[in-house]
C-alpha cells in the first residue's frame, strides 16, 4: 500500500467500521450520497446497497482507474475524477474518510451547502478543534464556523491501526447534522477576524472599519455574535 503523499491519505482496512461509518449515515432509498474520496473503495459498495445513488468523486488519477476498473459495474454509482470541493454536486447525506490534509477544506464547503447529514472520519486533535466552547483558549475560526452551521456528535474513536500505513495519530468519526448555511464572504470574515484574535473585538472592529463597543476578546463570545459581526464586514 502506497500513501498518496500529495493528499495525505490512509486507506482504512477494517470493514467492521467501514460498516458502522455506512450505518450512522442512515442512508434511505431516496437520498444522494456524496462520497469524497473514493480511495480503495472499502466504503463505496456498501453505501451503494442502499442510496438512491452514490456519487464518489476521487482526486487522485491512479486511485480513480482502479476504482473504474472494480467498481464501475455497481448500477447506482456514478464515479468522478478531480476536486470534490471544486464542484457543486446535489446531495442529501456527505461521507467521507478525509485526507487529514483536506480536513478544513471540507468543513468550510460543508458549511456552504444543503444536506441532512455528514458522517466524516477526520484527525482526533482536528475534531476537538471543532467541539471547542465559548471560552477555550484553543478556539479557532473553524470551530466557529462548525458549531454555528452544525450539530457535531462524536460516534466513535478509530486507532491508527486500522489504516495502511498507519498515521501517527488516532482517527475520530464525527456526525454533522445541518443548522445553518453560510456564504463564502461569511467564512472568510470569519477567518479575517480570527487572524486577529489576540486583540479585543474593539480593536478588531477599527481594523475592519466597523465600530463594535466591546472589549470581549473572540473566543469569549457565542458563536451567533462573531456571525453577526462577520456580517456587518461584508456591508
Amino acid at each position: 500500500m502506497i500513501k498518496r503523499r500529495s493528499l495525505g491519505q490512509h486507506f482504512l482496512t477494517s470493514n467492521s467500521i467501514a460498516q458502522s461509518i455506512v450505518n450512522f449515515a442512515k442512508i434511505t432509498k431516496d437520498d444522494i450520497v456524496l462520497e469524497v474520496g473514493t480511495g480503495k473503495g472499502i466504503l463505496t459498495p456498501l453505501l451503494c446497497n442502499n442510496a438512491k445513488q452514490v456519487i464518489s468523486i476521487e482526486k487522485d488519477s491512479i486511485l480513480y482507474s482502479q476504482a473504474k476498473e472494480t467498481l464501475s459495474q455497481i448500477p447506482n454509482l456514478v464515479l468522478e475524477r478531480g476536486d470534490a470541493f471544486k464542484k457543486n454536486p446535489e446531495f442529501t447525506v456527505f461521507v467521507s474518510n478525509l485526507p487529514y490534509s483536506e480536513s478544513r477544506t471540507a468543513i468550510e464547503w460543508l458549511v456552504q451547502k444543503k444536506f441532512k447529514r455528514a458522517i466524516i472520519m477526520v484527525q482526533k486533535e482536528f475534531a476537538q478543534k471543532l467541539l471547542v466552547k465559548k471560552g477555550g483558549k484553543e478556539r479557532r475560526s473553524i470551530s466557529i464556523l462548525a458549531s454555528y452551521c452544525f450539530d457535531i456528535e462524536t460516534l466513535m474513536d478509530v486507532k491508527n491501526t486500522n489504516f495502511r500505513p498507519p498515521p501517527k495519530v488516532d482517527s475520530v468519526v464525527i456526525s454533522l447534522v445541518q443548522k445553518q448555511v453560510l456564504t463564502d464572504q461569511i467564512i472568510k470574515n470569519v477567518n479575517k477576524l480570527f487572524s486577529f484574535k489576540r486583540k479585543t473585538i474593539r480593536s478588531i472592529g477599527k481594523k475592519m472599519g466597523i465600530e463594535i463597543d466591546s472589549d470581549k476578546r473572540l473566543e469569549e463570545m457565542p458563536e451567533g455574535e462573531i456571525i453577526e459581526i462577520a456580517k456587518r464586514i461584508t456591508k
